[in-house]
């Protein structure tokens, strides 16, 4: 009878064992997943500040009387390069794809700019980048999708408790870039 009741405690702590080991190893997966999608967004902020010179130098040659503007250009990527966290980066690299845009906007004004094949390529180049920036802050919010959920639901939320693990911060698009356009055809 004893051996019996030996066993059953045996395979009780056994599986409780078990079952701890395999809540920690799906927080540390999550927490890891977390990071690398952080660090994918903050290498396509990178990859995109980098374009940023040889963007700006294809245009000057054209645009020699819109220089506030490939001032705010240059100022958004030193920010953007300065920026310590992510949070801060995010918002650098919104305003770094604003001021883009109206570099852009303004190289309708430009016939022989928009022909010209280096500004061609790098308009290319950060159009692709803002599309793995995108993906990578979808990536990033469905990882935290996944922590949260593994932390706010049971038997998850017991094991969140015992590994100190609390819910994350999605990343969020700032309330400017909500803002519904205004268009006009006056």
């Amino acid at each position: 009878m004893i051996t019996m009741t030996y066993w059953i405690i045996l395979i009780i702590i056994a599986i409780t064992i078990l079952i701890t080991i395999i809540y920690y190893n799906r927080f540390a997966v999550l927490g890891n997943r977390i990071d690398n999608s952080l660090a994918q967004i903050d290498v396509q902020l990178r990859k995109r500040a980098d374009l940023v010179p040889n963007l700006v130098s294809s245009i000057k040659g054209y645009m020699k009387h819109e220089k506030t503007i490939i001032t705010k250009v240059t100022e958004a990527r030193k920010v953007l390069l300065g920026a310590k966290n992510i949070q801060d980066k995010v918002k650098a690299g919104n305003q770094l794809q604003s001021a883009l845009k109206s570099i852009f906007a303004l190289a309708e004004n430009y016939p022989q700019l928009k022909a010209n094949e280096n500004f061609l390529q790098l308009q290319q180049e950060l159009s692709a980048i803002e599309d793995k920036v995108a993906y990578s802050r979808q990536f990033y919010n469905d990882s935290i999708l996944s922590f949260n959920d593994l932390c706010r639901t049971f038997p998850g939320s017991m094991f969140a408790a015992i590994f100190s693990k609390k819910s994350r911060e999605y990343l969020k698009i700032p309330a400017e870039s909500r803002a519904v356009p205004k268009i006009s055809f006056d």
